[in-house]
């Protein structure tokens, strides 16, 4: 039987441990990178955690991936990870990549919008094409 969209992010959701907003600053304050998967019209028109490094979920594998003429090399596998997206979805996606590529620590923030909501810092991009 197919898989539904909503089964692969339950899948995903089930390997990639969610984190609060508290959780993730501790993290960030032991070095873990904040990686922000939104597409590029999304940080253009609500900006991105300040601090945050972007690859858009569409190119994540062509970053992650060392042997990739777009190999992003701010994507380790020894570094701890914690994604973002609008809603969530994305990020456990993206989480569940990353790990299938292995990248051991991998861990889900969940929605820009809570962010904001809780007070978190916001930058506006520098690239807005990105």
């Amino acid at each position: 039987m197919p898989s539904t969209l909503k089964d692969m992010i339950a899948a995903a959701s089930a390997e990639v441990p969610k984190v609060s907003r508290a959780e993730a600053e501790t993290l960030i304050a032991e070095g873990a990178m904040l990686l922000d998967v939104r597409d590029g019209p999304e940080l253009v028109q609500g900006g991105m955690v300040a601090g945050a490094h972007h690859v858009s979920r569409g190119m994540l594998e062509f970053r992650a991936d060392p042997a990739s003429p777009f190999h992003d090399p701010a994507l380790t596998p020894d570094q701890t990870i914690i994604l973002y997206c609008g809603a969530g979805g994305r990020a456990a996606l993206a989480g569940k990549t990353l790990k299938d590529m292995g990248f051991p620590k991998v861990y889900n923030l969940g929605a820009f919008k809570d962010w904001v909501e809780a007070g978190g810092a916001v930058e506006q991009p520098l690239d807005k094409g990105m």
